[in-house]
């Protein structure tokens, strides 16, 4: 019996659909677990004087994501330094 080129092509393209679906799925997962769990944990440990660089660490987000978090809970947050500024005073 000879192999269609088209039915190999489409076993392909199945198995990348699925494949693709899972990550949606993982990814929607994971979206939730950061905004119905990390986000709130992190800014109630920013309440209670956490260190800010100890949260992101723990909570695995970079900065402009854990400042957006507070700043919308109405934390404090410094702007931030200007591009190719140095930290002399």
């Amino acid at each position: 019996m000879t192999e269609i080129p088209e039915e190999r092509q489409a076993a392909a393209l199945r198995a990348v659909a699925e494949a693709g679906r899972r990550r949606a799925e993982l990814l929607e997962q994971a979206e939730k677990v950061l905004t119905e769990e990390i986000r709130p944990r992190a800014v109630e440990a920013a309440r209670l004087g956490a260190g800010r660089n100890r949260i992101r660490e723990l909570a695995r987000v970079g900065p402009q994501v854990l400042y957006r978090w507070l700043e919308a809970e109405g934390l404090p947050v410094r702007d931030k330094r200007p591009k190719g500024s140095k930290n002399d005073s």
